[in-house]
């Protein structure tokens, strides 16, 4: 099994660091769907693999050409990972309550649906959205504190939903989008992790699993960014759309899954 695991966070690290998705939205609900792994497992292991992978993608892409807009992207990330501690603390909260992953795992599922579906129906239609560019620093941290919150309690990073914010609030294009959103999540990640640590919240798991996991993010974020800088804008676009279809049918599925486990 752990090579499986590997291969699916491989797979979803590199498609995840060309569109800046991240490998979470895309792991997470692959390992749902398999079911061998409890909701809190799953959630915590696809954190350290997805801050693996941003980790190795931040460093490869320090001399490209697609530069992270530094103010911008720091208060971006300073709200993101403020967000990270709430939205951590939200699932807890309902785990606690319920006791019974399934609940955790439908909300979760549930949200990732009509999150993706709202960006889908956007992406399509961006062409005719009037775009912004946002200046107001504060304005910037809560958008970060409104990102970070949903992905964290969501257990995948970040998700298509921060490429449509950062295009349409930040006037932002694929490639560009892209590389924050990558920035944007590893702050969010790395807080909502070191926050689950400090708590002693930490789910039991296999090691072995962790290694396998960790080396398909730290792989894939070295090879995501060196097939996506033979990209066109478009290509990044039409790898970030599929995407997005993919995550909504996976995320459907486990939605009814868990629903018959409640």
């Amino acid at each position: 099994m752990s090579i499986i695991y590997f291969f699916v966070c491989l797979c979803s690290c590199i498609v995840g660091a060309i569109s800046g998705i991240g490998g979470g939205v895309i792991i997470k609900p692959i390992l749902d769907a398999l079911g061998i792994l409890n909701v809190s497992t799953i959630s915590f292991l696809s954190g350290c693999t997805v801050l693996a992978m941003t980790s190795m993608t931040l460093f490869r892409s320090r001399n490209s050409t697609v530069k992270i807009d530094k103010r911008k992207g720091t208060l971006l990330a300073v709200g993101g990972a403020i967000g990270g501690i709430i939205g951590k603390y939200i699932f807890d909260i309902i785990k606690v309550s319920y006791g019974n992953g399934a609940v955790v795992g439908a909300s979760q599922s549930m949200l990732l649906v009509i999150v993706t579906i709202g960006v889908l129906i956007f992406s399509l239609n961006k062409s005719k959205c009037k775009v912004y560019n946002i200046e107001n620093n504060i304005v910037c941290i809560i958008i970060g504190f409104f990102l970070g919150s949903i992905s964290a309690f969501m257990g995948i990073g970040g998700g298509p939903i921060n490429l449509a914010i950062l295009y349409l609030l930040f006037s932002m294009n694929s490639k560009t989008a892209a590389l924050n959103s990558i920035y944007i999540i590893f702050f969010s990640q790395l807080t909502s992790l070191l926050f689950t640590i400090f708590r002693g919240k930490v789910p039991n798991f296999s090691w072995y699993v962790c290694i396998f996991m960790l080396a398909g993010g730290l792989l894939g974020g070295t090879i995501g960014p060196m097939i996506s800088k033979k990209l066109s804008l478009k290509g990044v676009d039409k790898v970030y759309t599929t995407l997005v279809f993919i995550v909504i049918a996976i995320s459907i599925y486990n939605f009814v899954g868990y629903l018959g486990k409640i």
